[in-house]
């Protein structure tokens, strides 16, 4: 059997994960190591591939592009992954800018996870067609819906009712799904 490591900067990212990967494949054992944020992920990440031993294992690192410049941020982490060795069985991926805007991109998602009516119809404003352009996802998605949405539980909740057809207006999400799609089919 195959085995999917998550290299993760935050327990969120976890809860999220857990819910959308069966979605995409359910014949594959996944471990979540969660570090503690993006710099114990980075210092990390290198030393902790290189001594993964698990025949047949395929690895994702996540972690949020907050501030960052996306490319610099990939380049530094591509560059700890190919040094490790396992650059082949391994992808890479970065929320824009944060993973809220995973959520903003499927307000319907959000709408049913929180349990709170009519968020879905904010869809079609400007700001939420490209949440991936909004630098402080969380804290929008926080007055959305009316300081609700809390990290972890609400991944936890918003997760399972997000879409995995590529309708996600978060566009970094969707090249997610789509790495792990490929990654998993190897």
């Amino acid at each position: 059997m195959k085995h999917l490591i998550c290299f993760l900067e935050e327990p969120s990212a976890k809860e999220m994960l857990k819910a959308m990967i069966p979605k995409i494949s359910s014949d594959i054992q996944v471990q979540y190591i969660v570090f503690s944020g993006k710099q114990d992920l980075e210092k990390q990440i290198e030393r902790r591939l290189k001594l993964w031993q698990k025949p047949d294992s395929m690895f994702l690192v996540m972690r949020d592009q907050d501030s960052g410049e996306c490319k610099s941020i990939k380049s530094r982490l591509f560059e700890k992954v190919q040094a490790s060795g396992k650059h082949k069985d391994t992808i890479i991926r970065i929320a824009c800018h944060e993973l809220e805007s995973f959520y903003l991109g499927d307000l319907d998602a959000v709408e049913k996870g929180l349990n709170i009516n009519g968020l879905a119809k904010h869809q079609s404003k400007a700001k939420y067609r490209s949440p991936d352009n909004l630098a402080n996802a969380a804290e929008e998605l926080s007055k959305l819906s009316g300081n609700r949405y809390q990290k972890i539980a609400g991944s936890r909740n918003i997760s399972p009712y997000l879409k995995v057809d590529g309708s996600n207006r978060s566009h970094s999400f969707n090249i997610l799904l789509n790495g792990i799609k490929k990654l998993t089919e190897k």
